[in-house]
């Protein structure tokens, strides 16, 4: 896609506060992490290396003019070999706890790899379906048109997925904002595609690692209280940038005719995706840890579509090297000794949310899971929409960035994007001041003495660590929709 023009970054100070707010919160996780029993490497000032090596890597692709590729995938290396050196796996330590944690990351890691380039074919189909020229007559020409279709995203995830959503949002924008598409209008399509998968099961891999677990569909649907509260905030100032930015232009379409052939075959690419992560889900959860299914599924069906319009494939070369920076990064966050959360509490998924826009969502919930006591509509908010605040911070911002590689930049992002944040902060304490923290039932797998009562204090509550629990009642599961890494839920007995 083209590079939009340049853009002078705002000055948004609630935005700023939030690298702050995360070098505050990886202390706090490392000092809640497992006892120097199961951590074994250098922890200066009493943070594992793996985070100071980890943020060195997040900071030269923020703010160092280098080739982020090359930046993000020496820094896996580096990471792996410390790891294999100096401190173990959670599988394990040395070149067997290595092959042991990929076993748990590979399918993960395929189907992120396999849906950033079927959607990256996807979205050249549906540009050249001529539906994006025409959109415009359609869409207010106002702001008010990137708003409607910000709220489009936002439903399309309930039912579909995150990175599709935000993958189809941005490819209309491509189409309706003639390439020049604002990083705090592109902050929004991430915010509304988390937004519209946080309270569906089906909707975002941490509310369906939930649901997996125990959670009950009605358990996790009022986090739609907060995420629709947070979608307003959010779309009316991206719509407005976006607006002033680069409008919706009334196009002259005479002649201009829609391939419908075009629009069958992404249609059938997005069916046959949803199919098979709804009949893996509800009939054959077994088989979500054997293979990369979903990503199997999309390009199944771009194979089959192929002989109708011939799929760009000049466009795989540049979105496979976005890819490999995308799956370094993954990758890096999956190694981090994070093995136990603060007691639960409205304040702790709070602060789960500030934590998951810097590191993988994905064991954070599994954490969370394997520790209960959490209201489930707060905590699959706070780990759904608070990925939104940093690009890097949520598969679909992962996903969007390997279509605007302008947006991989994290100060442009917390700047422009300044909304996100403060919807996110928002959201949360209108839904809490409305509905209040209602901690969840027990969850199939987990002891019940792991759940705090009622007259439990923060102090007086202990988690036991992860890696103590490591044999006990533990599997690793790998959902088929995401970018994220490393899930070890309950046995589901």
């Amino acid at each position: 896609m083209r590079q939009p023009a340049s853009q002078k970054p705002g000055k948004k100070p609630v935005a700023l506060v939030l690298p702050f707010i995360g070098l505050f919160c990886s202390p706090v996780m490392a000092a809640n992490a497992a006892p120097a029993a199961s951590f074994s490497g250098w922890s200066p000032w009493g943070i594992p290396l793996e985070f100071i090596l980890f943020a060195a890597i997040l900071f030269f692709i923020a703010f160092v003019h280098v080739n982020t590729m090359a930046t993000a995938l020496t820094g896996a290396l580096v990471i792996s070999f410390y790891k294999i050196q100096f401190s173990p796996f959670a599988e394990g330590s040395g070149v067997a706890g290595l092959v042991a944690h990929l076993g748990h990351e590979w399918i993960t890691l395929a189907n992120l790899l396999a849906l950033l380039l079927g959607f990256a074919l996807l979205a050249k189909h549906f540009e050249k379906s001529e539906i994006p020229a025409l959109l415009p007559n359609y869409l207010p020409d106002d702001w008010k048109g990137g708003f409607v279709l910000l709220v489009a995203v936002f439903i399309i995830s309930g039912f579909l997925d995150n990175i599709a959503a935000a993958m189809i949002g941005g490819a209309v924008a491509h189409g309706v904002f003639r390439g020049k598409v604002h990083i705090g209008y592109l902050a929004g399509i991430v915010a509304a595609a988390n937004a519209g998968g946080a309270g569906s099961v089906v909707g975002d891999t941490t509310t369906t690692m939930m649901w997996i677990a125990g959670v009950t569909p009605p358990e996790v649907f009022h986090a739609y209280v907060a995420a629709g509260i947070a979608l307003i905030i959010v779309a009316v100032p991206a719509s407005l940038q976006q607006h002033a930015f680069s409008p919706i232009t009334k196009n002259s379409t005479a002649g201009t005719r829609i391939d419908w052939t075009r629009v069958g075959i992404v249609a059938f690419i997005l069916l046959l995706a949803i199919l098979t992560n709804l009949l893996l889900n509800l009939r054959y959860k077994e088989l979500l840890e054997v293979f990369p299914f979903l990503g199997l599924a999309v390009w199944v069906a771009i194979a089959i579509t192929a002989p109708l319009r011939r799929p760009d494939w000049h466009e795989l070369p540049g979105a496979l090297r976005g890819s490999i920076f995308l799956l370094s990064l993954v990758w890096c966050a999956s190694t981090m000794p994070v093995d136990q959360l603060p007691s639960p509490s409205w304040q702790s998924a709070l602060s789960i949310g500030f934590i998951s826009a810097l590191f993988d969502n994905i064991p954070l919930t599994a954490l969370a899971l394997k520790q209960g006591g959490y209201d489930w509509g707060f905590l699959a908010y706070a780990v759904g929409f608070g990925g939104s605040m940093v690009w890097f911070g949520s598969s679909a911002g992962v996903a969007l960035s390997n279509m605007y590689p302008e947006a991989r930049s994290v100060t442009r992002w917390l700047s422009q994007g300044w909304h996100v944040v403060l919807a996110y902060v928002v959201g949360f304490f209108v839904m809490l001041a409305l509905l209040g923290w209602h901690p969840g039932d027990s969850l199939r797998g987990a002891s019940p003495a792991a759940l705090p009562d009622a007259g439990t204090t923060a102090s007086e509550f202990h988690v036991e660590p992860l890696d103590a629990r490591r044999d006990d009642g533990m599997r690793g599961l790998k959902m088929p929709n995401s970018g994220g890494s490393g899930l070890r839920l309950p046995q589901v007995k």
